[in-house]
């Protein structure tokens, strides 16, 4: 251990590959400009080439581990300015465990170590990686089931990922709910990595993205707009009026409702769009069947229809109202069986 001057400082400079490069705090600028030495273990760091171009000279040096890179580090003179290093985009594992034992080891004798962060994250930045993940598992070299998949093909997926998301919402397990909503979020990025692919009409995950900000802001305008909206019932109605203004050009009230829900989420979301649209060409349906009435596919399909009719007049969700008796009738048959409810 090369014993330092006083006023020996070792500056390790943090940085965030998930920013463009050069985009680094005014701290961190100065702390470059007035360093002795700035020095990296890779060349092809994103922020290097950034740095020398500001005029800061950058020198690559190379440790076979984290002790012999805190060896090295702390080893360099004080003369000149602080030492900086210019932390790897892995974080450097193991650097800040081994300089801290050669403090400890070495008291005295290793400069004063300074963390300063020079780029920070933003919210959603971590979306960044998922982009890159998608798109290494897409392309050649990659996962060959991945690159095998289609939109087609992985429709079974999303729907289980939804299925089990509502399951950990009605079961409230926040951890199941944190890792579902991962699940459901590939596959936004994974359908999107398919279509950028298309040869006639490709579009990008930014694309989908900035196609839903551009409906959000324009549908929210009591956010970003002058229009007043007082309570929840009156931002639902302005929402419904600008939803019916984009979709004016729709021959039927039904237009749009997918045939491809559950059978009865989607008699619910009918029931829904004829009661927003005050439509009132069909009558509803009996709530009860005659009792001597024989119960066939025509006249049970009817009577659930009606229930989905009451259920929304009533401000019930039949779909989760269904499911929430299921499960009793489950635990039910549980307990019959001598077994404890299902989790």
């Amino acid at each position: 251990m090369t014993t330092n001057v006083p006023g020996a400082k070792l500056i390790l400079l943090t940085t965030t590959h998930r920013v463009a490069p050069g985009l680094l705090s005014w701290p961190a600028w100065e702390a470059l400009r007035s360093a002795g030495r700035v020095l990296v273990g890779d060349a092809g760091h994103p922020q290097v080439a950034a740095v020398r171009q500001a005029g800061v000279e950058v020198e690559v040096v190379a440790a076979e581990s984290a002790p012999s890179l805190a060896r090295l580090l702390t080893g360099q003179p004080a003369a000149g300015g602080p030492t900086v290093w210019l932390g790897g985009v892995d974080g450097d594992p193991g650097l800040t465990d081994a300089l801290a034992r050669l403090a400890v080891e070495h008291a005295g004798e290793v400069p004063e170590i300074e963390v300063l962060p020079g780029s920070y994250d933003l919210p959603g930045s971590r979306l960044l990686d998922l982009v890159t993940v998608m798109d290494r598992l897409r392309s050649p070299g990659g996962c060959p089931w991945d690159a095998e998949q289609t939109h087609e093909s992985l429709v079974k997926y999303l729907v289980e990922e939804a299925y089990e998301l509502v399951e950990a919402i009605e079961a409230g397990d926040r951890e199941t709910l944190r890792e579902e909503l991962g699940d459901v979020l590939l596959q936004v990025f994974f359908h999107s990595r398919i279509a950028e692919e298309h040869p006639e009409e490709p579009f990008s995950v930014d694309d989908v993205a900035g196609d839903i900000v551009d409906k959000l802001v324009y549908r929210h305008p009591h956010v970003f707009g002058d229009v007043e909206a007082d309570g929840a019932a009156e931002v639902e109605a302005n929402w419904e009026q600008l939803k019916a203004a984009e979709k004016a050009d729709r021959e039927s009230v039904l237009d749009g409702v997918p045939a491809g829900l559950p059978a009865l989420a989607y008699a619910a979301k009918l029931v829904s769009r004829v009661r927003r649209a005050g439509f009132t060409g069909v009558p509803d349906e009996p709530y009860e069947l005659p009792a001597e009435a024989e119960l066939t596919a025509e006249s049970a399909g009817r009577l659930l229809l009606a229930v989905a009719q009451r259920a929304h007049d009533a401000g019930v969700d039949v779909d989760a109202a269904l499911r929430s008796a299921a499960r009793g009738y489950r635990d039910a048959v549980r307990a019959a069986e001598g077994l404890e409810p299902a989790e």
